[in-house]
């Protein structure tokens, strides 16, 4: 594979190059692959490895102010003949691909940095799942950049429409792509969205083909691939983020299967837009959307208009982004708080009701 890089070519874009102006005695470079304490870092000169400085770590308060994959970093130098170069500075992210970490731990994970697009990949057999659907869509809408579904192994779906269609029920103008890496251009309607010098992150469930669509966009088999299990799940591959230039001009970043789609410092607006207009016709401000009377949100589940499964989904989300951050005593606390809120909401909307009633007669 080619390491000899243009940096104008791996987006390396005119904003990022005034960053960088001032600091003229560092040279730029991008985050290609992560280990543990190294980075491989694109430069004009070539692939190099790369450590952060000392003083870079010291002034480093969180996790996530070091470098990831994506990011444009400033090096003392161009090689690392002499050892490790050192990465001084890293460059202001203009979007950042995040979600909670796995377990019990409420740290945010950073997965991509400078990205244009998110494509979400879900393969239409077993692994085919709206409701995760619906967690991925928000971590790409809180990225920064644009959501676009890839369906994956479209060829051995027996079911495509009916999934393609509950697909398109919670996408709201996002794009569906239609994809399989056996037909021999059953990967080329990626290429329109992988537009020269953009960068796209790829993001989904273990083994539902993202590296499979990396080696044919590539065009050979660059990175490793298995097969399907017993159950008809993918089996995971990739282990670690990698970014790639591909021949049309494009960049990809690919990323290991996501267990756990944790939600960190979440907006559920563009994903759920649907549920918020109604809210705004419910007859009650504060109205929870549980049992108060003139609730929107309720009248369009009955008449069928918004799947009680949805807004299932969305209370679920809309909870765990309010308990972000907390310990578990506050979570309960907080639980039980809005438990009781409900019970008031509820009361008052009757009292209301009940005033209202009398000054009719």
């Amino acid at each position: 594979m080619n390491t000899n890089y243009i940096l104008s070519n791996l987006g390396f874009k005119e904003s990022f190059k005034i960053l960088a102006n001032d600091f003229p005695h560092l040279y730029p470079g991008r985050v290609t692959e992560q280990a543990r304490e190294t980075y491989k870092v694109a430069t004009e000169e070539g692939e190099i490895v790369a450590e952060v400085s000392g003083k870079f770590r010291y002034e480093s308060i969180d996790v996530s102010d070091f470098p990831i994959v994506g990011d444009f970093v400033l090096l003392d130098r161009l090689n690392d003949e002499n050892g490790n170069a050192q990465i001084q500075h890293l460059l202001e992210r203009e979007s950042e691909l995040a979600r909670r970490a796995s377990g019990a731990s409420n740290e945010r994970q950073l997965m991509a940095a400078n990205i244009d697009k998110v494509l979400i990949c879900m393969s239409v057999n077993e692994d085919f799942n709206i409701a995760r659907a619906e967690r991925y869509l928000t971590l790409a809408w809180n990225s920064g950049a644009t959501p676009v579904f890839v369906l994956t192994k479209t060829d051995i779906s027996n079911e495509l429409d009916s999934k393609l269609a509950q697909l398109e029920e919670i996408s709201f103008g996002v794009d569906i792509l239609l994809t399989n890496t056996v037909e021999k251009d059953g990967y080329l309607s990626l290429l329109k969205y992988i537009k020269d010098n953009e960068t796209v992150v790829l993001i989904g469930s273990s083994g539902v083909g993202k590296s499979s669509l990396v080696n044919a966009l590539l065009g050979n088999k660059f990175l490793k691939t298995n097969g399907l299990r017993n159950d008809g799940k993918g089996k995971h591959t990739t282990t670690q983020r990698k970014l790639f230039k591909i021949s049309s001009g494009g960049i990809i970043i690919d990323t290991p299967g996501i267990r756990e789609v944790g939600l960190n410092s979440v907006n559920l607006i563009d994903t759920f837009s649907d549920i918020y207009d109604l809210a705004l016709y419910c007859k009650f401000k504060d109205c929870t959307h549980g049992n108060e009377p003139g609730c929107a949100i309720q009248n369009a589940i009955e008449k069928g208009n918004l799947s009680r499964k949805r807004f299932f989904n969305f209370q679920k989300l809309e909870r765990e982004a309010s308990y972000e951050g907390l310990n578990n005593k506050t979570i309960e606390r907080n639980k039980l708080d809005r438990m009781f809120k409900n019970v008031g909401g509820l009361k008052k909307a009757r009292k209301t009701l009940k005033k209202q009633n009398k000054r009719s007669y």
